[in-house]
């Protein structure tokens, strides 16, 4: 499955994946001690709407376009704010015409002692997402493969922080390359958090992926299911979802509470479900 992320920005995989991570990333910032995000995959930043790409597909309607205006209740609303603050941030006037990737989102929710490192390997996307930070002391981007950072650059000198896996699925074996990449950085920083974002598509994929996961000994594993449609007939993005190694203990009960709400307005087909699961550990 080609993934070329100015198609999809904003749609229900975007959404799910980065509410995710603003809960991470708020978790993280209820102690004072710096930390640091390392995102693998960080692509351009910020995403245009209107661009041609994204209105050939027009994906980000199903996703972002739902959320930014519906009304949650008190418990999923408050949840939810911090991603649609990133999201607002760059819609001053209202509604939605650009969408912030990972690397803007996690930019935004920093703090002053917090830094960025954000990895993109195709030279024209690197060179965007510089020209995006330019003159930004906290942040750092590397034109680099993503899958080499995890050996380079772990563990960071903060010794906090999270590392965000989100491979463009362009080619096959990415499975194979998010669980080899994850035991390699384990063992360089077995106490950092990773999110690893994959699609549901090839379910035999999948289920292969979370045995791996399982045997690979690494404890502390919840998966995160998300689907908007029963498997589809023809090769078709059915859900997402994302792994999260070490997950704060606050995590999977705020996961509880938005996940219901969030597919109650993105699900499109029935049956559908989403689920979390602990793959190892609790």
């Amino acid at each position: 499955m080609n993934y070329r992320h100015a198609y999809h920005a904003g749609n229900f995989a975007d959404v799910v994946k980065h509410v995710v991570l603003t809960r991470l990333l708020e978790y993280l910032k209820q102690k004072d001690k710096a930390f640091r995000v390392i995102d693998t995959h960080a692509g351009i930043g910020r995403y245009d709407l209107s661009s041609v790409e994204a209105q050939k597909t027009g994906e980000w309607q199903g996703g972002i376009g739902r959320l930014i205006d519906a009304s949650f209740d008190a418990s999923a609303a408050a949840l939810l704010a911090p991603y649609l603050e990133a999201v607002r941030s760059l819609n001053p006037d209202g509604g939605v015409k650009r969408y912030p990737g990972s690397p803007l989102i996690a930019r935004h929710l920093m703090r002053k002692q917090d830094r960025l490192s954000a990895i993109e390997l195709h030279p024209k996307d690197a060179a965007r997402l510089k020209a995006e930070f330019g003159g930004d002391f906290q942040t750092r981007v590397m034109e680099l493969d993503g899958w080499l950072a995890l050996g380079a650059h772990l563990p960071p000198k903060e010794k906090r922080g999270l590392v965000l896996i989100d491979p463009p699925f362009e080619e096959a074996g990415e499975f194979d390359r998010l669980v080899d990449g994850l035991e390699r950085a384990h063992k360089r920083w077995p106490g950092g958090i990773y999110a690893l974002w994959y699609p549901i598509k090839d379910r035999r994929a999948i289920i292969a992926f979370r045995k791996a996961l399982r045997q690979s000994g690494i404890p502390k594993l919840l998966d995160i299911e998300f689907e908007i449609r029963p498997p589809s007939t023809e090769p078709s993005l059915d859900g997402s979802g994302m792994v999260v190694v070490n997950p704060p203990f606050t995590l999977e009960g705020e996961l509880r509470t938005v996940l219901p709400a969030l597919h109650r307005l993105l699900a499109v087909e029935k049956p559908a479900h989403w689920s979390l699961d602990w793959l190892a550990g609790e």
